[in-house]
C-alpha cells in the first residue's frame, strides 16, 4: 500500500508558483488568461503580499507570465522549447544554420584552457590539460533559449585555429569545420540530459538575477568519429521555463 503523503517543505513562494507552472503546463491555464491579483493570492494561500509577488516573479523569470501595468498578471502559454546541440548539428548539416526558428546567437567566446576536472573525464585527457573551450548563448524573440558551451580536444586548434578566436564561425558549426579540414566526421552521439536547481554560476550565464531560485535542464552530448573517438563535448543550460524537444536526425 502506499504511504501517506510526505509533506511538502518547499518554502511558500515556491509551492505557489509549481501551482501555477503546473495550471500552464497542463494548458488549464492559456495565453492569455490573468493570474489573481498579489492581493487575492496572498490572501488565498495565507501568505504575505511579498511572498505572493516573489513566486510572480519565479514565474516572470521563467518567461511563463509577464506582469502588464494596470492590468495584471498575464500567461504566456506553455513552455517554451529547447534545442540540443545534436538538434543544432542537425540543423547545420542540413541548412548550414544551426539557428531554430526565430534563433540568434550572441556573446561568442573562445580560447584554450585548462581543462575542468569534469570535461577531461568525458574527454579522456589529464585535469588542467589544454582544451578548446567555445561559448555561446542563444536566444530567440522570448528571451535566452540556453547558454551552449563546446569543449574541444586542443589538437584541432592546430587545423582549425578559428576554433580558438572569439568570434561566431564562418562556414558552420565547429563539426563541421572540424570534418573538412580532417575528414573525420560525426558516426555517433550520445546524449544525457538533467535537472538541476540552477547554480551561482548558472544564473550569471543565464542573465538571471543571483536571488532567482529555478529549475533548468542541462543537456549534454558526446560527438565521435567512427573510431570512437570524441570530436566534441557539447554542455547546454536551457533557460527557466524551457522544456527538451526533439527533432527528427539526419
Amino acid at each position: 500500500m502506499p504511504g501517506p503523503p510526505q509533506a511538502d517543505n518547499r518554502p511558500p513562494y515556491t509551492r505557489i508558483a509549481s501551482h501555477y507552472r503546473d495550471l500552464i503546463c497542463s494548458g488549464a491555464l492559456k495565453r492569455g488568461d490573468l493570474l489573481p491579483s498579489i492581493k487575492a493570492m496572498a490572501d488565498e494561500w495565507k501568505v504575505s503580499t511579498a511572498t505572493a509577488d516573489r513566486a510572480m516573479k519565479l514565474l516572470r523569470d521563467e518567461q511563463l507570465v509577464r506582469g502588464i501595468k494596470g492590468v495584471g498578471t498575464e500567461v504566456l502559454g506553455q513552455p517554451l522549447s529547447l534545442s540540443t546541440g545534436s538538434d543544432r548539428h542537425d540543423r547545420s548539416s542540413k541548412t548550414q544554420s544551426p539557428w531554430g526558428t526565430g534563433e540568434k546567437s550572441s556573446g561568442h567566446t573562445a580560447g584554450v584552457v585548462a581543462a575542468p576536472d569534469d570535461v577531461a573525464s568525458v574527454l579522456g585527457i589529464t585535469p588542467g590539460d589544454d582544451v578548446i573551450r567555445r561559448s555561446r548563448v542563444y536566444r530567440d524573440g522570448h528571451g535566452i533559449v540556453a547558454h551552449s558551451t563546446s569543449w574541444i580536444p586542443a589538437e584541432f586548434a592546430r587545423v582549425v585555429p578559428e576554433l580558438a578566436e572569439s568570434t561566431r564561425l564562418v562556414g558552420g558549426l565547429s563539426l563541421d569545420l572540424i570534418a573538412r579540414a580532417t575528414g573525420r566526421q560525426v558516426a555517433r552521439r550520445v546524449h544525457e540530459e538533467g535537472a538541476r536547481i540552477a547554480t551561482l554560476q548558472d544564473l550569471e550565464l543565464l542573465e538571471l538575477e543571483a536571488d532567482t531560485v529555478a529549475a533548468i535542464l542541462v543537456l549534454t552530448a558526446r560527438f565521435l568519429d567512427a573510431d570512437g573517438e570524441i570530436l566534441e563535448y557539447g554542455v547546454d543550460l536551457g533557460a527557466p521555463g524551457r522544456t527538451r524537444r526533439s527533432e527528427e536526425g539526419r
